[in-house]
C-alpha cells in the first residue's frame, strides 16, 4: 500500500531511453492510442476471466472503455474499469518490467528505425504514450478489497512520482498531456479515425467523447475539478465481428453485411471462406472473393490483419501468398506478434505455416465448389479466372490442387478442365511431330476471320484474353507434356497444325515468282516477309501474321515489366509474315491482269484487305483503300 508520495528512478541501465523511444517510434506515433486501448481491453478481459473463475465476486457493472480528450487542457484520457493496480503493482509493471531489457533494447535498435518492430519487444507498449505526451499520469485502483488508489506521474525523464490517490472506483485512467508537436491528436476526427482503424473490432465496448461534453465529478488533490464523460453512447467498435462466431451461427446475409461494413462502396463478393483453425496454430477470419475479371490490379491493403481483434496492419504480403492479395477480408491470429514488421514476419515460422494453410483452405474451397455444383462454378469462372491463374503461375502447391478445378473456355463459351480439353482436341489437333496444338484467340472479335478458318478445319479455339494469359500460356506449355499453344492468327492454319499431307499448288514455280514480285512492288515494306503458299482455296487470299514467338514476347513485355528480353522485345519494331494464297481465285485474277499497273493495284487492294482484317489499316492508307475500292467497283 502506498501511504505517502514516493519519488524514484525508473529501473533502466541507460542514460535516458525516452529520446530513443521518440526517435525510433516517431513514424508510427498514432500507435500510442492502440497500445493504451489494448492495455485497457486486457485489464477488462482479465477481470471478466477472474469473475468467471469465481476469483472475483464483486459486480462487474458497466465495463465500457472510455477515450476522451480535452482540447483546452491538451489531454487525452483512456479509462477502463478492469483489474486496476495498486501502487506496488504500478511500480512492478510500469517501472521495472517495462525496462527489464532496456540495455539490450538500446543496443539492438540504436541503428534501426522500424517502429513496429520496437513496440512490444520489451514491454514498451505503454511507453509509446511518450511519443505524443510530455507528461503521463496513471491513476488506478485495484479490484482487490482493502486497497487504495494510486497515482503515477512521469515527465518523460527517468524520474517518476508515485503517490496515493482518492480514486474510489475500480480500474485505471491513463492521462496524456499532449506536447506541442503532437497537438494534431487533440482533434475529434483524428482520434476517432485512429480508434476506428485500430480498435474497430475490439471485444470490449469503447466509448469516445470530448471533455467539452463532460461534467465536473469532484475535486482532485490539487483542488482542481475532475471530469466525468457524459457523452451519448458513441460506441465506435463492433465487439463481436463475424470471424469470432461459428460458421453455423451465420447466414449469407451476415457475411454480406459484414463485407459492406469493411468495404462500403464495393459490389457484393462472389463467395467467401470462413477460417477457423486451432491447431497447430490459432487462426480465424473470413476471406471474400471479389469480382476481378480483367481489371487486374494487385489491390494491396484489402485484407486486414488482426491479433485478438486488435488491428495490426493491412499490409499482409508475408502472411498471405501474393496471389491471394486479390482477396478481401480479415485474418486474426494471436500467433502473429502484435507489433509486426515485414522483416520479422518473413522469418517467423508461424507466419509461414499460416500462409501455407490459407493457400490450402482456398484451394479446398474451390475444389468443393466445383464438385458440388459445376454449373454454378462455371458461371463464376470468368470472375475468378484471373485469381486462379495467378495462383497457378505463382504457387506450386496451389497449381497442383488447381488441376482439379481450373477451366479452359473455348470460343463457343464451353468450359473444360485441363484433362477434358486434352481429350477433346488431341486426335484432330495433333501435328506431324506428335505435338498436341491448342489454338487460342486473345480477341475473338478482331481475330474472327482466323477463328472461322480454324473452325472450318474442325479445330477448336480457346479464348485466352485475360491480362495474365500471356504468362499463363507459357506456364501451360511447361506443365503439359507434348503440348503447344499457338495464337490463331500467328500463322496460316496449315502451318499452325502441320499435317503430313499438304495442299498441292496450282501455280508453277515461275508463276509463284511472278506473284511474289507483284506483291513486293505493291507492298514495299521491309517489315513484311512475303511467301507464296499452297493453301485451301477457301482460305483468305492474303494472310498477315506475326509469329507466335514474336507476339508472345511482346505480350510478356507489356505485362511482365520492361527489363531483360521482354523489355528488349517490347522496343523492337513489329515484323510480320505475309502469306499469299497461290490457290485463291483472286491471286489467279492478279496474274491474268492485262497491265502491270492493274496487277499492282489489285495486289495492293488484296493486301489492304488483309491489313483491314487485322485492324492495321489506318490514316492515309485507309483513305487510299476506300478510294481504290470505289474505283474498282465503279
Amino acid at each position: 500500500m502506498t501511504t505517502a508520495t514516493e519519488k524514484g528512478s525508473i529501473s533502466i541501465h541507460t542514460e535516458n531511453i525516452f529520446p530513443i523511444i521518440k526517435k525510433f517510434l516517431y513514424s508510427d506515433h498514432e500507435i500510442f492510442l492502440r497500445e493504451l486501448v489494448s492495455n485497457a481491453v486486457d485489464a477488462t478481459q482479465k477481470l471478466k476471466k477472474l469473475a468467471a473463475l469465481g476469483e472475483f465476486n464483486g459486480e462487474l457493472g458497466d465495463l465500457k472503455i472510455e477515450v476522451s480528450f480535452d482540447k483546452k487542457n491538451k489531454t487525452i484520457t483512456v479509462s477502463d474499469k478492469g483489474l486496476g493496480m495498486t501502487g506496488e503493482e504500478i511500480k512492478k509493471y510500469i517501472n521495472q518490467i517495462a525496462f527489464s531489457g532496456a540495455a539490450e533494447f538500446v543496443e539492438k535498435f540504436k541503428d534501426k528505425g522500424d517502429a513496429k518492430d520496437i513496440i512490444g519487444k520489451f514491454g514498451l507498449g505503454f511507453y509509446s504514450a511518450f511519443m505524443v505526451a510530455g507528461k503521463v499520469e496513471v491513476v488506478s485502483k485495484s479490484y482487490k478489497e482493502g486497497t487504495e488508489g494510486a497515482r503515477w506521474e512521469c515527465d518523460g525523464s527517468t524520474e517518476f512520482e508515485l503517490s496515493p490517490d482518492e480514486k474510489t472506483t475500480r480500474g485505471t485512467d491513463v492521462i496524456l498531456h499532449i506536447n506541442e508537436d503532437s497537438e494534431e491528436f487533440l482533434d475529434e476526427f483524428r482520434l476517432k479515425g485512429i480508434l476506428e482503424k485500430y480498435c474497430k473490432f475490439l471485444p470490449v465496448e469503447i466509448k469516445f467523447g470530448t471533455k467539452e461534453d463532460s461534467v465536473e465529478d469532484g475535486i482532485d488533490k490539487d483542488n482542481k475539478p475532475k471530469y466525468k464523460t457524459v457523452t451519448s453512447d458513441r460506441i465506435i467498435n463492433n465487439t463481436a465481428p463475424i470471424w469470432t462466431k461459428a460458421p453455423l451461427e451465420l447466414k449469407d446475409e451476415d457475411y454480406l453485411k459484414f463485407y459492406k461494413e469493411l468495404y462500403p462502396f464495393t459490389e457484393d463478393p462472389l463467395f467467401w471462406i470462413h477460417l477457423n483453425v486451432d491447431y497447430p496454430f490459432n487462426l480465424t477470419g473470413v476471406l471474400y472473393f471479389p469480382k476481378i475479371k480483367n481489371d487486374f490490379e494487385i489491390q494491396r491493403n484489402k485484407i486486414q490483419l488482426y491479433s485478438r481483434q486488435v488491428f495490426i496492419t493491412d499490409e499482409v504480403k508475408d502472411v498471405v501468398p501474393d496471389f491471394l492479395m486479390l482477396l478481401h477480408g480479415v485474418l486474426d491470429s494471436p500467433d502473429i506478434p502484435l507489433n509486426v514488421s515485414r522483416s520479422y514476419l518473413q522469418s517467423d515460422a508461424n507466419v509461414k505455416k499460416i500462409s501455407a494453410h490459407i493457400t490450402k483452405k482456398v484451394a479446398d474451397k474451390l475444389v468443393d465448389m466445383f464438385i458440388k455444383d459445376r454449373a454454378e462454378f462455371e458461371k463464376k469462372w470468368d470472375d475468378i479466372s484471373v485469381f486462379v491463374k495467378y495462383g497457378i503461375i505463382s504457387d506450386e502447391k496451389f497449381s497442383e490442387k488447381a488441376k482439379e478445378f481450373a477451366l479452359l473456355k473455348n470460343s463457343e463459351g464451353k468450359y473444360f478442365t485441363f484433362k477434358e480439353y486434352e481429350e477433346k482436341v488431341k486426335v484432330n489437333q495433333t501435328d506431324k511431330d506428335k505435338n498436341v496444338v491448342y489454338l487460342y484467340t486473345t480477341d475473338a472479335g478482331k481475330q474472327h476471320a482466323f477463328v472461322e478458318i480454324a473452325k472450318n478445319r474442325a479445330y477448336d479455339v480457346l479464348v485466352l484474353d485475360g491480362v495474365l494469359d500471356s504468362h499463363f500460356i507459357n506456364h501451360l506449355e511447361q506443365k503439359l507434356e507434348k503440348t503447344q499453344l499457338k495464337r490463331v492468327d500467328s500463322d496460316t492454319i496449315d502451318k499452325l497444325i502441320a499435317k503430313e499431307e499438304k495442299a498441292a499448288s496450282i501455280l508453277s514455280k515461275e508463276e509463284e515468282d511472278a506473284v511474289k514480285t507483284v506483291f513486293e512492288k505493291a507492298i514495299n515494306n521491309k517489315n513484311m516477309t512475303l511467301a507464296v503458299e499452297s493453301l485451301s482455296p477457301e482460305d483468305l487470299p492474303v494472310t498477315i501474321t506475326m509469329s507466335e514467338w514474336m507476339r508472345r514476347m511482346k505480350d510478356m513485355s507489356r505485362t511482365g515489366g520492361g527489363g531483360g528480353m521482354y523489355g528488349f522485345m517490347g522496343n523492337m519494331p513489329d515484323s510480320y509474315n505475309v502469306a499469299i494464297n497461290g490457290n485463291h481465285a483472286l491471286v489467279q485474277k492478279i496474274l491474268k491482269a492485262e497491265t502491270e499497273e492493274q496487277k499492282t493495284k489489285l495486289a495492293k487492294q488484296v493486301y489492304d484487305l488483309a491489313l483491314l482484317s487485322q485492324n492495321m489499316l489506318t490514316g492515309a492508307d485507309l483513305t487510299s483503300f476506300i478510294k481504290r475500292s470505289v474505283e474498282l467497283v465503279g
